[in-house]
């Protein structure tokens, strides 16, 4: 069998399907020379009678059947992300919900979480005062359900802040109450372009000592920082500069293996939302890499860039879409629907291009059900044969 897929430069051409499963099945214990959170997406309710600016409805039987499937191959899960549509159809009373209940399920199967704190409960024209509120309120219900805290980069705060000091004030009083060590977290403006100016300045190198300023004065309360800037480069540089037992969690959708593997100065661990179509291989990988073998793991792992570079391709911040997409060809739902309605932000060509790669990397548990679905969804768009 073959299907007719559209082309990026317009017309169609043809391809095959493979007809093997999926290489990597079975599920796993957890790598232990890096410690890897694959960033978990949310499942749409399909039955819910909502609209793109309604609350998110969640089926949440599925959302947290799809992180059991992730701790089963040994990952830790990152949960209430930007993956999640944190601000792109979920806010924060869904999240607030999905934190809950994550945290509770990963108490039950023994899995490890980190959950994020921002603070998108938030009117747009906060003041600094109000955005270190929101934060707590936040960072108080993550801590309470006994998940690990992320503090994720603030929409509010980029627009409240005017120099780098407003940054050092909301985030030390939250570093202070902190009851363990959080993860701070510095997206970039692909990912989300309120954000661009973050940490006090669009000089990267000026918000980078801002950045290492905070952690400078709490090492203590932070666990690491979760970096994505999609520049290899300046991770590697900003890693080498953190203070002992500070770790770095790559963000890096784009070069990923190259900074797990490390060099002699040292390695990032891992943070990622392409992690979550990937998280088998790369669960795997990285335990090959937990016996020394880095070229096996690179080996396994450098193949899923094309993927992951097409998925996060800009407007990155629409990655989510072909997420869940993969998700459901791989069969962890029974639908292609988003809250929000984002399953519209990502072009047919451009899911037919992800499907052919995801495929021929044999991400998918069932091939043939993958294809039925790819062609159910061509027939959607006039595209048959």
């Amino acid at each position: 069998m073959t299907l007719r897929l559209p082309s990026a430069g317009g017309g169609t051409h043809t391809y095959t399907p493979r007809s093997e499963p999926a290489r990597f099945t079975a599920g796993g214990a957890p790598p232990v020379s890096r410690t890897v959170f694959a960033a978990a997406h949310v499942v749409a309710d399909p039955y819910a009678d909502t609209s793109p600016d309604a609350p998110a409805a969640v089926d949440w039987d599925a959302t947290l059947a799809f992180r059991r499937h992730l701790w089963s191959h040994g990952l830790a899960v990152a949960e209430a992300m930007d993956t999640a549509q944190r601000g792109m159809g979920l806010d924060w009373t869904g999240a607030a919900e999905l934190i809950r209940r994550s945290a509770a399920e990963a108490k039950t199967v023994g899995g490890r979480i980190a959950c994020g704190a921002g603070t998108d409960q938030l009117a747009p024209g906060a003041s600094l005062d109000e955005v270190r509120a929101a934060y707590e309120e936040q960072l108080a219900l993550v801590e309470e359900t006994g998940a690990q805290a992320i503090l994720m980069a603030s929409r509010a705060l980029a627009s409240a802040a005017t120099a780098p000091d407003d940054y050092l004030a909301v985030y030390a009083p939250l570093l202070r109450q902190a009851a363990r060590p959080v993860v701070l977290h510095w997206l970039g403006p692909m990912f989300d372009p309120a954000l661009k100016g973050y940490w006090g300045s669009t000089d990267l190198d000026a918000a980078t000592e801002t950045f290492l300023q905070v952690i400078a004065e709490y090492p203590d309360k932070v666990d690491g920082i979760k970096i994505s800037l999609l520049d290899a480069g300046r991770e590697t540089e900003l890693r080498r500069r953190l203070p002992a037992g500070v770790r770095c969690y790559t963000g890096d959708d784009f070069h990923y293996p190259e900074l797990i593997a490390g060099d002699d100065l040292g390695f990032s661990h891992a943070l990622l939302g392409v992690f979550d179509p990937l998280g088998p291989p790369a669960a795997e990988a990285v335990r090959v890499l937990d016996t020394g073998d880095t070229k096996g793991f690179r080996e396994l792992l450098d193949p899923t860039v094309e993927l992951a570079r097409h998925l996060f391709r800009s407007p990155t911040r629409f990655y989510k879409t072909g997420v869940v997409f993969l998700a459901w060809l791989a069969g962890h739902q029974d639908h292609f629907t988003m809250v929000g309605g984002l399953q519209s932000a990502r072009s047919l060509p451009h899911l037919a291009r992800a499907y052919e790669l995801a495929d021929g990397l044999g991400l998918f548990p069932d091939p043939a059900r993958a294809e039925d679905r790819m062609r159910s969804l061509l027939s959607v768009y006039g595209v048959h044969g």
